[in-house]
């Protein structure tokens, strides 16, 4: 069994495992094996994980997986609170300076892709954006709603309106706000070379990419199983808190139809059909985004690691690219 062992030339990189993938596809049980058999740590690059009132709705690793192996960044703020990409990657650099510090392999597991491409690609330098100007963006979404925010936007942003579904208010909130306080567009400032890439860092890219059939059919029964584990008290607790429904907890996957069956909006049926469409849906646009910005990136059938002795080769395939990969940065 080969296992992570902490460098002994503290110049060279340092080794990154980044587990890739859509929501349901696998990913999480393969970076607990991962961990388990390299000595290694399971960091969250999920922006619904790292919410500490939804275990059940985003389907965080149980209480048992985490005692396996060590996990973090898993259920670190609560819901009132707004985790930014810039703040994820200041929390997930630190995890995996920790990781190494005590001899560990940090595997970051996610499928959020601005998280991914934040921590191995850096960001790009946007000044903070003053409270008043945020606030004042938010209010102006609340009054003419998501699709008349992207029109406004449209007008003097149109590249980045382009790019923006008119029903995605987190990035139309974001969008606007840094127009109206910087007078640049949000994908000019993006365009911008960032100056934080961690060259002190040798990441090694996975994808877990399951058959879309397998794929969605279990998007579809890991919602079922939400519901038969507890998420409606879940979604009713998080409801009682009475918080700014365009918050990035209330608008996870299953949260406002499970809202809208507690609250008599829709019949369950309706809302369970809902919930697993946008499910399926939200998975499809997943992979388009990976298979764009991480072309080079090693594709898994997570299916196919059944058996004890296929996982172990496909391990050892791994470890001994990042080996390679360490060689090549070094």
């Amino acid at each position: 069994m080969s296992q992570y062992r902490a460098q002994p030339d503290i110049t060279a990189p340092r080794p990154v495992l980044i587990m890739g993938g859509p929501t349901a596809s696998g990913k999480s049980g393969l970076a607990l094996a991962f961990a388990k058999r390299a000595n290694g740590v399971v960091i969250n690059a999920d922006s619904m994980q790292v919410y500490a009132d939804l275990r059940i709705v985003t389907a965080r690793p149980s209480a048992a997986d985490e005692a396996e192996a060590p996990h973090t960044l898993y259920g670190v703020v609560p819901a009132s609170v707004r985790m930014s990409a810039a703040r994820w990657r200041e929390l997930a650099l630190a995890e995996i300076d920790r990781a190494h510090a005590a001899g560990l392999l940090p595997i970051v597991v996610g499928g959020t892709g601005l998280y991914l491409r934040s921590l191995m690609q850096g960001l790009s330098d946007i000044p903070d954006i003053p409270v008043s100007v945020r606030q004042a963006a938010m209010d102006l979404q609340a009054e003419i709603g998501s699709p008349g925010l992207h029109a406004r936007l449209a007008a003097i942003d149109p590249a980045t309106a382009s790019r923006l579904h008119p029903t995605d208010s987190q990035r139309l909130i974001r969008a606007w706000e840094v127009i109206q306080a910087t007078g640049r567009s949000i994908s000019d400032w993006q365009a911008a070379p960032p100056t934080d890439v961690p060259t002190h860092l040798s990441f090694t890219t996975l994808v877990v990419e399951p058959p879309r059939p397998h794929l969605y059919a279990q998007c579809d029964r890991r919602f079922l199983v939400m519901l038969a584990q507890g998420a409606e008290q879940e979604v009713a607790a998080l409801m009682a808190q009475n918080l700014d429904p365009v918050l990035p907890a209330c608008k996870a996957l299953g949260v406002p139809e499970i809202a809208a069956i507690l609250s008599g909006a829709l019949d369950r049926e309706t809302a369970i059909t809902k919930a697993q469409q946008l499910t399926r849906n939200y998975a499809k646009r997943q992979l388009t985004w990976f298979r764009n910005q991480m072309p080079t990136a090693v594709r898994l059938d997570s299916t196919e690691l059944a058996s004890e002795g296929v996982f172990a080769k496909f391990y050892d395939r791994i470890m001994t690219g990042m080996t390679k990969n360490i060689a090549k940065t070094g």
